[in-house]
């Protein structure tokens, strides 16, 4: 395999120049605050109730389990973040650790995960908003009217304008957004807590899990939870605009995750006790139904000045969120570009506003396919959120595999990774695993069409199949997962034959499997194609440049 092939193709003649481009303006603050932006958006104010309708009271565990899922995979992706600080990390760490074919599924996955955010964060939005404004959303199909959808193509279109001129004036939108984001879901949680606790509702109706603790399970994959911790990387992606990376990127994830899981699990916790009974005198939690969930509670509370205030935020938070996926998958989609999957003209960094605006263009294109048919929150991430966690799984290959590669690349920042990478691939597996049948079957082969786009690649560039090689160990880990999904008891797959918990203990060494074989191959390919040594210019410590 050429280097050339290995720096991605013809795009690589021109990345170095574009990536020169970008400016490094991102502080410890700004980039905890495009962390906590990118989690608190539409999860805080719809997840609560989706949840509870899923799980019951169990609810609470599967906060605490998908967020400590979550803190686990960040570590892994803190530890590449300091150490090779790059546009895009997330698409050109498998790249460098595995291939091409390996990069084209992942980078699949993250864009179709981040491209869907803008377009479910708009439909949050104005899901909230009707409640003003008539004519946008519709409680019977409960999704966007075709007035509602027009409006959410124009916020969509504002995001793009606001991340258009610098990453500057991107950041300092965001951080004062973020503060707003972080003192009302706080006050609504002491606030509903203070007005109305009914601890009966912590265990029934039904006991805590009155639908098992499957469903509960099940719900971390399939009920936002783990479409709403979504957006901690956010400070990874922007990693090449970070004035000092190395210091700052790791305690801005960290910390922007663990001050998200203390909100949504009190927030859950809230919710649980506030509602009202005659709301469970139907149906248990499943006959639970609010389109405004917390606002609506306020409302029934008599907190009208607190409901107020919250359908303000449901504009803020949302619309905060989707700004800072705008700004992420535009560094994503312009990875991708360097790794081939994108024409070259993609790779571009506008000279003048140091953003990639042709990615950002191409991502608000690509959001209008997700909105148009779907046009609902729920709809959306549902098909999308097992996408994003499986991206974000394979760091921990690309991380083993730098480590025992070339340890002298590896910050070191994290302790105890040899153990860290490992238990998050396993447990990421398992959280896939747990989404059912029903999304697997819809979200797993729709992440194997980026195929098609590989072998368009081979096509194109006679690249070999060596390449190839190094990826086909997660093309059998993918299906191993879709089979397990059909023959297992999660989502009650067609064939049920696999009856809990050893389902679980299946697909648990499914992951501890593929960990072995992906990092093997990961270190069979660098050692042919040696990883290119990170970036560590003098403007990476000062700022300048």
């Amino acid at each position: 395999m050429s280097t050339d092939i290995r720096q991605g193709g013809t795009a690589s003649e021109v990345s170095a120049s574009e990536d020169s481009k970008l400016k490094r303006h991102l502080g410890f603050w700004q980039l905890t605050a495009i962390g906590f932006s990118g989690v608190i958006g539409s999860g805080w104010l719809l997840g609560a109730a989706t949840a509870a309708k899923a799980a019951g009271p169990a609810s609470i565990f599967t906060w605490v389990i998908g967020g400590g899922a979550l803190l686990l995979i960040a570590l892994v992706m803190v530890e590449l973040g300091a150490s090779r600080p790059e546009a895009g990390g997330l698409v050109r760490w498998p790249f460098y650790s595995n291939g091409r074919l390996v990069a084209t599924l992942i980078g699949w996955g993250i864009w179709v995960a981040y491209a869907t955010n803008p377009p479910s964060e708009s439909a949050a939005m104005l899901q909230y908003a009707s409640h003003y404004i008539g004519g946008i959303y519709s409680t019977s199909s409960q999704s966007l009217t075709g007035l509602g959808t027009v409006v959410a193509v124009a916020l969509m279109a504002l995001f793009v304008l606001l991340n258009w001129f610098s990453v500057r004036l991107f950041a300092r939108i965001n951080v004062l957004l973020t503060v707003f984001k972080f003192i009302i879901p706080a006050l609504t949680a002491i606030l509903l807590l203070a007005s109305r606790f009914d601890s009966s509702h912590l265990s029934g109706p039904g006991g805590v899990a009155p639908y098992g603790f499957s469903a509960a399970l099940s719900a971390i994959a399939t009920a936002g939870i783990i479409y709403a911790y979504t957006g901690f990387q956010g400070p990874i992606d922007l990693s090449a605009e970070a004035k000092n990376p190395k210091r700052d990127i790791p305690w801005a994830v960290i910390t922007a995750l663990v001050l998200s899981m203390i909100v949504y699990v009190a927030l859950q916790f809230a919710f649980l006790s506030a509602v009202p009974n005659s709301e469970l005198a139907h149906g248990g939690w499943r006959g639970v139904n609010f389109d405004s969930p917390y606002a609506q509670l306020a409302t029934l509370l008599g907190l009208g000045w607190l409901s107020t205030l919250l359908y303000v935020d449901a504009v803020v938070s949302p619309g905060g969120s989707a700004l800072v996926f705008t700004a992420e998958t535009s560094r994503e989609s312009y990875a991708m570009a360097k790794n081939g999957f994108f024409p070259k003209a993609v790779a571009s960094v506008h000279s003048g506003s140091g953003v990639p605006r042709r990615a950002l263009l191409l991502n608000f294109v690509i959001g209008l396919a997700f909105l148009l048919p779907f046009r609902s929150w729920q709809s959306i991430v549902a098909a999308t959120s097992e996408l994003g966690l499986f991206a974000y799984s394979i760091s921990a290959i690309s991380e083993a595999a730098f480590r025992k590669s070339r340890p002298d690349q590896v910050a070191g920042w994290i302790k105890g990774m040899r153990f860290i990478a490992p238990l998050s691939f396993v447990i990421a597996t398992l959280i896939l695993y747990w989404a059912g049948w029903n999304e697997l079957r819809i979200a797993l082969p729709v992440l194997l069409a980026s195929g098609l786009v590989y072998l368009w690649q081979q096509r194109r560039e006679q690249i070999g199949w060596l390449d190839a090689r190094a990826g086909l160990w997660l093309l059998a880990y993918l299906f191993a997962i879709l089979l397990m999904s059909y023959l297992g008891s999660f989502g009650k797959g067609p064939l049920d034959v696999i009856t809990a918990p050893w389902d679980s203990v299946v697909v648990g060494g499914i992951g501890a499997a593929g960990f072995i074989a992906g990092t093997r191959a990961a270190e069979r390919y660098l050692a042919d194609n040696p990883v290119p040594e990170p970036f560590t210019g003098e403007d990476e410590l000062t700022g300048t440049g």
